[in-house]
């Protein structure tokens, strides 16, 4: 792909929250994402990294020279900064940093901030207007505030995993560290909610964004299932519980998805396979029926498309506009005309010089692309450009010079 910049992106003057500062403290993944969505939409984000190795992200593989593509794909359009908050003159460093910030992201265990002096009261009173989001497991207060949670512990806790598989199968989670994300997008959501009020009133918020809830929050279906019918939901591996056919199914060479979800698309499927006499079928008649009865469904619907491949049955439902879509990987899905034609898959350079390509905002503002305006940062990078504004880098001393 070619390094030029694309024609399609939106300019930064363009960009919905220019001229928002976010200060960010965090580490791995529901935090970094949280701020990089804001940083996406034109934020100026600083992220604070201790100096002994930064966000521990910057392990993780895959590691180009050294760097992490892993640590790249969260921190796009950051600039880094380096400071012990295990230390009085860097805790002082790092008010004045917020002092001067609309929003602080921070996803430390309850009781870290306020212990290091950097707590939701004391920070508002040097800034008022700030908005201090905290993304933890469970929340800042209750009875589980204080457990430790990653995105696997949070899937199991949340009931997502009781949901996730196939019928009588192991506990698996979901392949996506949904847990993590969806904590990042409400997280980013609220700030940008509160960044309106903030602006009408002056009086800065206090957001509490738990992982169980973010978690918890996206499973309407299975928690409206329980609270209307007073049992369970299970495991129906790709199937669906209230619709039918909604699932994957075997075709003669492979599977593929397919979802028929009222009754005008049930006809088309029926017409497709040439079994109009299933609409007669008093199992079927209704998307509750044939969710009720969608094991007989299943194989009555792979007996019929085991006389085809995968590839036939998906140009046949698309041409009856039925839903349907092949089991992508992700070098196949990454490949496809529609990602190509959206410019989401972007050129970025690394710190170290090498260019590799990563996924960027899926969001487009006026049929415009967000174009990727800085490189993630290499850890400290950018202490002179961001603490020497503020006349600090004499107060780090040897330490600034180490990371600089």
């Amino acid at each position: 792909m070619s390094s030029e910049p694309l024609k399609t992106v939106l300019p930064q003057e363009s960009l919905p929250l220019t001229g928002i500062r976010v200060v960010e403290l965090c580490n791995v993944a529901a935090g970094p994402f949280c701020a990089m969505l804001l940083a996406d939409m034109g934020a100026d984000l600083i992220k604070v990294e201790n100096p002994d190795g930064g966000d521990t992200l910057r392990s993780w593989p895959p590691l180009t020279d050294g760097y992490s593509e892993n640590f790249a794909s969260l921190n796009r359009n950051k600039r880094s900064v380096t400071l012990n908050l295990k230390l009085p003159t860097d805790v002082e460093l790092f008010k004045q940093l917020v002092q001067d910030a609309d929003v602080l992201i921070e996803n430390n265990r309850p009781g870290v901030m306020n212990r290091l002096g950097l707590g939701y009261a004391s920070l508002s009173s040097i800034n008022p207007k700030l908005i201090y989001c905290s993304i933890s497991a469970y929340g800042q207060e209750g009875p589980r505030a204080k457990e430790g949670g990653f995105d696997l512990t949070i899937q199991a806790m949340s009931g997502l995993m009781s949901v996730t598989g196939e019928q009588g199968g192991a506990p698996v989670k979901c392949g996506v560290p949904v847990s993590d994300f969806t904590a990042g997008l409400y997280g980013a959501f609220s700030i940008a909610a509160s960044l309106r009020e903030v602006a009408q009133t002056g009086q800065g918020k206090q957001l509490d964004i738990s992982m169980l809830g973010a978690t918890l929050g996206i499973a309407a279906l299975q928690t409206s299932e329980f609270f209307g019918g007073g049992y369970d939901p299970v495991k129906l591996g790709s199937a669906h519980p209230r619709n039918a056919p909604y699932r994957v199914f075997r075709a003669k060479d492979d599977y593929f998805g397919m979802a028929a979800g009222n009754n005008a698309l049930w006809r088309s499927v029926c017409e497709t396979i040439n079994r109009k006499d299933l609409l007669d079928d008093d199992r079927f008649t209704n998307p509750t029926n044939r969710a009720r009865n969608q094991d007989d469904l299943l194989i009555i619907l792979e007996q019929a498309f085991a006389h085809e491949n995968a590839a036939v049955w998906l140009e046949r439902f698309n041409l009856a506009g039925v839903p349907c879509a092949p089991i992508n990987s992700y070098s196949q899905i990454l490949s496809d005309p529609q990602v190509d034609y959206m410019n989401w898959v972007q050129p970025i350079d690394l710190p170290n010089g090498v260019q590799t390509q990563t996924f960027g905002s899926p969001v487009r503002i006026d049929s415009k692309t967000l174009n990727i305006r800085r490189r993630p940062p290499a850890l400290g990078e950018h202490n002179d450009e961001v603490l020497g504004a503020l006349g600090a880098l004499s107060a780090l001393g040897a330490l600034t010079k180490k990371v600089s």
